[in-house]
């Protein structure tokens, strides 16, 4: 899946869709995700200046994305959009820098009447960057 098919499911655009290309999709249950940071991001100018580092809290949003796709891809599920309601077991292992990419990867472990809980990981190189369980809420855009 393209960036322009992963905009036609999440509503996420730039700077904060952190997802570039999508490999593997199982519908309802994982994805496989990637995501290179190029160093132009904006993120990168104030954490940290001289030594960027990509922020630990959009690891746990780039999970929560790729979780979405998973569950917005179902028909019942077309055109609605993705709340994350809670993070657990939240772990940051190890650093992203500018150039790397991620792999990122999300199994549902429990979806029922609209909430669920996914798990999730980024890896860089092979290595575990972070790690997370979320729950989440599948509804309409209402304000």
């Amino acid at each position: 899946m393209t960036k322009t098919e992963i905009e036609a499911i999440l509503p996420h655009r730039e700077p904060f869709l952190f997802l570039d290309e999508i490999t593997e999709l199982t519908a309802g249950r994982s994805v496989t995700a990637f995501k290179t940071l190029t160093g132009d991001e904006e993120f990168f100018r104030g954490h940290f200046p001289g030594y960027p580092i990509f922020p630990g809290v959009l690891m746990i949003e780039a999970i929560a994305q790729a979780g979405a796709v998973i569950v917005l891809t179902q028909p019942e599920n077309k055109g609605k959009l993705g709340f994350l309601a809670g993070v657990d077991n939240a772990r940051i292992r190890r650093k992203v820098f500018p150039g790397d990419t991620m792999t990122i990867s999300v199994e549902i472990e429990k979806f029922r009447l609209g909430i669920g809980i996914g798990s999730g990981k980024v890896t860089v190189n092979g290595e575990v960057a972070a790690t997370a369980t979320l729950k989440f809420a599948i509804g309409d855009a209402e304000k």
